[in-house]
């Protein structure tokens, strides 16, 4: 069975625990930005891809549903009948789930290159 760690602690617990539930639907390349001090707009971005149309959704979805039942709702949720990308807004951090094309070609990691990241490293 295929596990993953977050490789800084730093990460805030609400970020960490979207992150683990995007990895219970088996999500991949998920990566934590620090936008604090860089954008004005969030703190946050947890980025993460599925496979497919199907899975994106559906680890939106598992994120969404999970942190509601934490008490925890989102402020936006966008691209969710599309699923090549769908932006869970949670004003203090943004999940953005991703098709892997959509995400190589937004490259927001690119584009937010100064940022901080943590990376969910596969433990095999």
């Amino acid at each position: 069975m295929s596990k993953r760690k977050v490789t800084q602690v730093e990460m805030p617990p609400v970020v960490q625990r979207a992150a683990e539930l995007a990895r219970e639907l088996k999500a991949r390349d998920v990566v934590g930005l620090d936008l604090r001090g860089i954008s004005s707009a969030t703190d946050f971005f947890l980025l993460a891809s599925g496979r497919s149309d199907v899975q994106v959704r559906a680890i939106a979805e598992h994120v969404v549903d999970e942190l509601k039942k934490e008490g925890l709702r989102p402020t936006h949720v966008e691209g969710l009948q599309g699923g090549r990308w769908v932006l869970v807004d949670y004003i203090d951090f943004v999940v953005h789930v991703f098709h892997p094309q959509a995400r190589n070609f937004y490259q927001l990691e690119s584009l937010w290159g100064d940022a901080p990241r943590w990376a969910v490293a596969d433990v095999e």
